[in-house]
């Protein structure tokens, strides 16, 4: 079933199309690489909490045209340790497969951060003929899925979050590796609680992903146990959206309440996006603490 915004003379109407029935949506109708007005972008976002990824197919952004869209949604703001592709905005992200920029492993964007981003505006440049779809989930239906005792239990949890990962945990990455250099060239840990409120919605979501360390005052075999009871909700089948990629796509996703595999399925083929994060706020948990940074040697 497919909705249509009937927005108001100022504004540009577009038609919500969902792609699954618990997330993601594709919004048709609208040219993004135009100006939005204020009352447009409040729509999106209000639809971008509402599915938590939103798609805009054949959008053909250009770097300014990517930064004006982001602007009309919130504040760019550059990745805090990975350098920018030649020729980018300053906090223009280039993910190229030639450097071995794969995200092939769940997370959700930059979680090492106490104020990690509330959302990442994603552009395809270059795609391979076959694979390297994107994959989200849903973390606050996957925080609905769990059963009471679970709940009670999540909503008291603190995890730690580094960008130096726990190869036990999340094994995404080998110390060899360019990109884990690259992300890893300046540490940070955080502690963040593991159920948030959604600033916007109220939703309790669950901030988890691969660059989970522990969980605060649990030992290693136990953290371990715990991470891959809750992340599995997260990542069930029935709570996900796949994104076949065309050069020109453009996805937009609320990090507050998703997590994304980016699937390493092409081979020697290249792929090229760029990325824009929005910044985002410090999360707060169901007892009111809020994510706060961890000295990287404790």
């Amino acid at each position: 079933m497919t909705i249509t915004i009937n927005a108001p003379a100022d504004t540009m109407p577009f038609t919500i199309a969902p792609v699954a029935n618990r997330i993601g949506a594709e919004i048709i109708g609208l040219d993004i690489a135009r100006p939005l007005p204020k009352a447009t972008a409040r729509a999106l976002w209000k639809a971008l909490c509402r599915y938590k990824v939103l798609f805009f197919r054949g959008a053909n952004l250009d770097d300014m045209e990517h930064d004006a869209f982001a602007r009309a949604l919130g504040e760019p703001v550059g990745h805090p340790t990975v350098g920018n592709g030649p020729g980018t905005l300053a906090h223009v992200l280039e993910l190229d497969s030639v450097y071995g920029a794969n995200t092939n492993s769940w997370h959700t964007d930059v979680t090492f951060v106490p104020a990690y981003p509330s959302a990442s505006i994603l552009r395809a440049v270059t795609v391979p003929d076959h694979g390297g779809d994107t994959v989200w989930a849903n973390t606050a239906t996957a925080y609905d899925d769990l059963p009471v005792p679970l709940r009670a239990l999540a909503d008291q949890l603190r995890v730690l979050h580094t960008n130096l990962f726990d190869y036990a945990i999340a094994p995404a990455m080998t110390s060899d590796d360019a990109q884990y250099a690259r992300v890893a060239s300046t540490p940070y840990r955080t502690e963040h609680p593991l159920v948030r409120i959604h600033p916007d919605t109220g939703e309790r979501t669950l901030v988890l992903g691969h660059f989970v360390q522990k969980i605060v005052d649990v030992g290693s075999a136990d953290s371990i146990r715990l991470f891959r009871i809750f992340q599995d909700y997260i990542t069930r089948l029935e709570n996900t959206v796949r994104w076949r990629w065309q050069a020109g796509d453009v996805a937009i996703w609320d990090n507050r309440a998703t997590q994304h595999y980016a699937i390493n399925d092409y081979g020697d083929a290249r792929r090229v996006m760029r990325r824009i994060t929005l910044a985002g706020d410090l999360p707060v948990g169901v007892d009111g603490r809020r994510s706060n940074a961890r000295d990287i040697a404790a």
